[in-house]
């Protein structure tokens, strides 16, 4: 058995073992999935089209609401008595220091989507409004206002939540560092090590790598439009699939690294490159017009939040109702669909802390970045569209979403340098994801009672190489819209996982003796 690297330099033999009904079955269901979905790339994209809207139409009652409980939860853990409970053991000092530990939970959970995202949502919400007509004073101040609850509170409530769960049960009482190991107190011993704990790791394989094929693929198209449009790259698509494939590859190696000398560090570089843009967007962009869009924002989103929590459009018409599931319901999906190996990985970097700082290093530090960083691109943008008179940057952004980051910097000064940056935080962005990922599904396919213990290096490998193989595979097939809709699907059945653990880590902490 290989020794497993620990921090202090030395090396121990841990018992581990493959799960292998989590592993074969995992592995088969994603080949299967991604096979089908390329041989019959009409008839899946049809069933999932319909899926989705089956379940915005049915079950957007259920999405909101759950969302609002997971935050209602990890607000009262937070300030609570129980938030003093430290997550590891009596004396045991946290594992990573406070700017590792920051940096990996910047990085964790803000992925790729934070620059495809950045300006190309506001200006669509400004253009397409749910309801009431776009292109207005109005429109522009809701698009902010959407664009931060679909980015904001709610979102990282669920990756606090689960990641909260996950630490107390590995840390506290000493059980594997698993999807499963949360339902203990509900389900007992005997269903938690049996097929239900290996359904419910399974299910977490196998929507965490839709979830890496999903920013695997929307990092490879944002990197190679910047590199054709603006680079002069030729446009050939024998080079974009050799383009996935090196990404793949350098995230490989990555992984293979490891959490401290390859994620840390990457991390670091993450949040230096995006501040760099940040700062560049804010000096050269309308200063003051941002300045007042963030006081402004920021009152309008806390003023609205507990109407726009629950408000669903029944009475907006179609349009609004088609929106809430193009868009919000779509998201808390999406959030849900990332939980399992967001917390997961969390979790493990929050080894020694207290749940009060793991909840509120997660709700503050990269939330407040996040938010920040929406601010300053989406009301340049905004700006731009509806002061500035510049419709053809919202054109171009609706009609090309990937383009949309590159559209908005040529409007700026340098717009050669700064797009080649984007181009550059793209693909590094794009990586620590994927490592985070696929060390955490690694883990989950083995059978270990030491949560600190790093899976195979050939694990890691496996699963990068499937990532970078159903990839490939849907852009041959034309078909790789059907991934985003399948991430959303698998949100479903893990969101009762989400509600299992609030149930469960209540009745951890109420039987507590202190």
């Amino acid at each position: 058995m290989p020794a497993q690297h620990l921090k202090d330099g030395q090396h121990r033999h841990a018992p581990l073992q493959l799960n292998r009904f989590v592993f074969i079955s995992s592995a088969v269901s994603i080949v299967v999935f991604a096979l089908l979905t390329i041989i019959f790339p009409a008839e899946i994209g049809f069933f999932l089209d319909w899926s989705q809207n089956l379940i915005a139409s049915m079950l957007s009652w259920y999405y909101m609401l759950l969302v609002v409980a997971s935050m209602g939860v990890v607000l009262w853990l937070c300030f609570s008595r129980y938030g003093h409970i430290k997550l590891g053991q009596e004396g045991e000092k946290p594992e990573f220091s406070y700017i590792a530990w920051v940096t990996m939970l910047f990085s964790a959970g803000i992925g790729i989507a934070v620059v495809y995202f950045g300006a190309y949502e506001p200006l669509d919400h400004y253009l397409n409004p749910p309801a009431g007509a776009g292109g207005t004073a109005q429109a522009a101040q809701q698009a902010m206002v959407i664009t931060f609850l679909h980015w904001g509170l709610h979102g990282w409530a669920l990756y606090a939540l689960g990641a909260t769960v996950l630490a107390y049960y590995a840390y506290v009482e000493k059980r594997p560092l698993a999807l499963r190991t949360a339902l203990y107190p509900i389900f007992g011993k005997k269903l938690t090590n049996g097929l239900l704990g290996d359904m419910v790791d399974g299910f977490g394989i196998l929507a965490t790598v839709i979830a890496m094929v999903t920013n695997l693929g929307i990092g490879a198209m944002l990197v190679y439009a910047g590199l054709v449009n603006f680079w002069g790259l030729p446009e050939d698509f024998t080079i974009f699939i050799t383009l996935i494939i090196v990404m793949m590859g350098v995230a490989t190696i990555v992984a293979v690294i490891g959490i401290e000398k390859g994620i840390a560090l990457l991390s670091k570089f993450n949040l230096l490159l995006l501040c760099l843009l940040l700062v560049f967007v804010f000096l050269a962009g309308p200063t003051f017009v941002i300045l007042d869009g963030i006081v402004q924002n920021t009152g309008d989103y806390l003023s609205s939040f507990v109407k726009m929590s629950f408000n669903l459009y029944i009475f907006e018409g179609d349009r609004a109702v088609k929106w809430r599931g193009i868009w919000t319901v779509f998201y808390w999906a999406w959030w849900i669909a990332w939980a399992p190996f967001v917390s997961m990985f969390i979790a493990r970097i929050s080894k020694g802390r207290t749940i009060r700082e793991l909840v509120s290093g997660v709700l503050l530090i990269p939330l407040g970045f996040t938010l920040l960083w929406l601010a300053v691109f989406g009301n340049a943008a905004l700006h731009m569209v509806f002061v500035e008179g510049a419709k053809e940057l919202g054109a171009a952004v609706v009609a090309d979403p990937q383009m949309a980051i590159y559209h908005f910097l040529q409007q700026l000064p340098w717009s050669k340098i700064t797009i080649f940056l984007a181009i550059v935080i793209s693909f590094v962005l794009f990586l620590a994801p994927v490592d985070s990922g696929s060390l955490m599904i690694s883990n989950l396919a083995l059978r270990t009672d030491d949560p600190d213990v790093e899976s195979p290096i050939w694990m890691r490998i496996f699963w990068c190489v499937v990532t970078t193989a159903v990839t490939v595979g849907l852009f041959f097939s034309d078909n790789f819209m059907a991934i985003q809709q399948a991430v959303v699907l698998c949100g479903l059945p893990f969101s009762l996982v989400i509600v299992v653990y609030m149930i469960s880590l209540i009745k951890s902490l109420r039987q507590r003796p202190d």
